[in-house]
């Protein structure tokens, strides 16, 4: 894992992020640390590699990796970089084979503390009131040791864990609910929990496609993007795009794929849908009825033939390439038309972008 900083000076004539603040505003936002205002991209890095990063991308292009090890003398952020979540001026970065959660000032990036006690292979965050909830997968290999576990924010303390079935994957919170995306760890999964964030209890299980990958809140819609069973299970089937309403949790609509098309990395932007497949990059309105026949845009051009993340944001959408998995991955920024504006190199297996504003 380098240690040193890697500044790329951006293009002349480059893409500039735009600000997200209010027009009238009249008051002047004082960088609140050296990250303040950017895009924060989590490196997976090898699975028992240990090399896990944190990159930082800022409004003046100008990219820095190993962020996490350069502002803590060296250290090493851990084995497989699982997920982000930002509360208030702190982000928990969940860090999965290492077991644990580096708990850090989001625009400083100083270590605050680190979450070892009471984690078993966790894998997203979330956050609902003073606590934080983190899916766990617990032993790969047990397909009855799941659970979403209950962090105190005050304390950084496992204070529950709330039994779920195999496989929690990703997890969002919505008015007091938390909505739990059972990919199936090890084997495969096709419901979605919800846990009612105020007792610890789960209240419903909503059938889904098969393996669910992706949850996006949009108004009062869940999309739950399901990429299918793979053709290596037995019993390739393809994906479906579930959209739940929220205020009873029923399956209002059903957007099935066809053949042997296995979608993933679904975001919600300004009323448009986006999601890939292979290294199509695919557009919708939330409120088309149909599944678009062709891509917006495809990565051929830059070689990208498997998107490993995807995020849309300031007219901007961004795509994480993994490369061969074993060296620096690249992420490329593309207009909304899907113009490539933007290249950079990151870490190992780029895998989560996080705005950081």
């Amino acid at each position: 894992m380098k240690l040193n900083k890697l500044i790329l000076t951006a293009i002349a004539g480059s893409f500039f992020f735009v600000s997200c603040s209010s027009d009238d505003d009249s008051t002047t936002n004082e960088p609140r640390g050296a990250y303040d205002n950017g895009l924060l991209i989590l490196n997976e890095g090898g699975y028992n590699a240990g090399n896990a990063s944190v990159s930082f991308l800022s409004e003046e292009n100008i990219l820095e990796n190993n962020v996490f090890a350069t502002i803590n003398s060296g250290a090493t952020l851990g084995d497989t970089g699982q997920d982000m979540g930002m509360h208030g001026e702190t982000a928990y970065i969940v860090v999965n084979n290492s077991h644990k959660i580096e708990v850090v000032n989001r625009f400083t990036f100083e270590r605050i503390t680190t979450i070892t006690t009471d984690l078993d292979n966790p894998r997203y965050i979330a956050f609902s009131g003073n606590d934080a909830y983190v899916t766990n997968w617990g032993d790969p290999n047990d397909t009855e040791d799941d659970y979403v576990a209950v962090i105190d924010l005050a304390t950084n303390a496992v204070t529950n864990k709330i039994s779920v079935v195999e496989g929690p994957e990703a997890i969002v919170e919505n008015n007091g609910k938390l909505y739990v995306a059972h990919k199936g760890g090890f084997g495969y999964g096709n419901t979605v929990s919800v846990i009612n964030a105020s007792n610890g209890s789960v209240v419903k299980s909503i059938a889904v496609g098969d393996v669910p990958n992706s949850l996006e809140i949009d108004g009062n819609n869940l999309y739950v993007l399901s990429e299918g069973l793979p053709s290596w299970s037995g019993t390739e089937t393809p994906g479906e795009l579930s959209v739940i309403n929220m205020s009873n949790d029923s399956v209002e609509e059903i957007y099935p794929f066809t053949g042997t098309t296995h979608p993933s990395n679904f975001v919600v932007s300004d009323n448009t849908a986006y999601y890939t497949i292979n290294d199509g990059i695919y557009a919708m309105n939330t409120s088309d009825t149909s599944l678009p026949a062709n891509p917006l845009f495809t990565t051929t051009p830059q070689e990208v033939y498997g998107v490993y993340e995807l995020a849309v944001k300031n007219d901007a959408i961004y795509v994480a390439d993994a490369g061969d998995y074993n060296s620096d991955g690249k992420i490329y920024i593309y207009s909304l038309t899907g113009t490539l504006q933007q290249t950079f190199t990151v870490g190992v297996i780029p895998a989560g972008f996080y705005f950081n504003d």
